[in-house]
């Protein structure tokens, strides 16, 4: 059975993993390289930080990320979600990114945001399901191992915070 619990510093080097397999991909960030943990966690905020966990096995992870110092952009929110390679296709990020949602809001995020590569349409999909819309899109944003990409920005607002 799939539980959906924080993400413990002991979650870290399963957390890296997990990225590096995204990493992987090619469509899952601009990043080329793995942080070390206390980059990771420097750059995400201390809450709605969660793990899927099977047998004591990390299957994914979700967190959220200021998108502003500034006080009036508080409850907004980029959010990253990844999939262990294992592990796609079982309902791991529908279970994550529902309990993101109810985790941020209870944390007074009003806005998720996400800039997704185009073609990451698995993540296109999901956060649909989930309410999220396009707001835009950004053509050759930045360059992935010399090739210029393009992002869709999504994003969701709270029907309970910020109302």
């Amino acid at each position: 059975m799939i539980e959906i619990i924080s993400m413990l510093p002991a979650h870290a080097e399963a957390v890296l993993r997990i990225y590096k397999e995204g990493l992987q991909t090619g469509n899952a960030t601009f990043n080329t390289r793995v942080p070390l943990w206390e980059e990771w966690d420097k750059e995400h905020h201390v809450h709605s930080r969660l793990v899927a966990v099977e047998n004591d096995e990390v299957l994914g992870w979700v967190a959220l990320s200021p998108v502003s110092s500034r006080h009036c952009y508080r409850g907004v929110a980029e959010f990253s979600i990844y999939i262990g390679a294992a592990n796609r296709g079982r309902g791991v990020g529908a279970l994550l990114l529902k309990n993101l949602i109810e985790e941020s809001e209870a944390n007074g995020i009003w806005s998720l945001y996400s800039a997704t590569l185009q073609e990451n349409t698995a993540s296109i999909t999901l956060q649909k399901q989930f309410g999220f819309r396009e707001v835009g899109y950004r053509e050759k944003i930045a360059q992935l191992n010399g090739v210029w990409r393009n992002t869709i920005l999504l994003e969701r607002r709270s029907l309970k915070v910020g109302q």
